[in-house]
């Protein structure tokens, strides 16, 4: 069996971070496992607190990962600090890790910034290099690009530079600003649309986690960059079309629905 690591936040809910990091890949038929960046106290209804592991104990869980259960994939989610992105950083060149995707978590798709600027700075610096894609929604592509982003010409524009500036392929996300459901790949100076059919469920907390998670897992089992991410629109899709409503805010998708056909 194929396996994959996420390296990311905990979601007390379970409908985001490394819950649905974890459930994705084994949804998607990889081995996962995980390195816990930070706890958090969170819900449907929004995030109470967060409690980040120190960066020793963050490189232990690495060590005993990548020199036991060797991951063929790796997605890395949200993590705030400066030092543990360094330590991120350190331990993928060090294990030589391959097929990783950076899932940049800096800034909400409400406009609010999830991270420090010193922190963002490390990240381009430390991770962006070993990605094997990033996936930006639209405001994460404006900071990372530094152009405004309104429609899917400008999509393409800001794809084209975050390629050319950091060298990594680039999944730039769509999402109800520009245009519900499609996704852009830009590698190589090439680019290609992902279509996704609109999904009307206001239950969505946690998609991005899961969309890179089944990227990485696809990329775990050998498929290609492009059909790693056609595989992972089909499951996302399928997860949100299952409508499933938990919780008094936005709830998670129903990562298991391919196990109920």
């Amino acid at each position: 069996m194929k396996t994959a690591l996420t390296i990311a936040g905990s979601d007390s809910s379970g409908g985001a971070g490394i819950q649905a990091d974890i459930k994705t890949m084994t949804a998607n038929g990889v081995y996962a496992m995980s390195a816990i960046t930070a706890l958090t106290a969170q819900n449907t209804l929004g995030v109470k607190s967060i409690m980040e592991v120190t960066p020793e104990f963050l490189e232990e869980q690495l060590d005993c990962i990548f020199t036991d259960i060797y991951p063929d994939a790796i997605k890395t989610g949200m993590v705030s600090s400066k030092i543990l992105i360094e330590m991120i950083g350190k331990k993928l060149k060090e294990y030589r890790a391959g097929n990783i995707v950076i899932d940049p978590v800096m800034v909400a798709t409400s406009g609010a910034k999830l991270i420090s600027d010193n922190a963002i700075e490390i990240l381009k610096k430390e991770l962006f290099p070993l990605a094997t894609v990033i996936t930006p929604n639209i405001p994460e592509a404006e900071v990372l690009a530094g152009i405004s982003v309104e429609s899917e010409e400008d999509m393409i524009q800001a794809a084209k530079i975050i390629y050319e500036t950091y060298g990594c392929a680039v999944l730039c996300k769509g999402g109800h600003q520009i245009n519900h459901a499609n996704d852009l790949l830009y590698q190589k100076g090439t680019f290609r649309w992902f279509n996704g059919k609109r999904i009307d469920n206001p239950n969505t907390h946690g998609t991005g986690c899961t969309l890179s998670s089944a990227i990485a897992s696809n990329l775990a089992k050998g498929y290609s960059l492009e059909q790693s991410v056609e595989n992972a629109k089909e499951y996302i899709s399928g997860a949100l079309r299952a409508m499933l409503d938990l919780g008094k805010g936005s709830g998670p998708m129903n990562h298991a629905f391919v196990f109920e056909k």
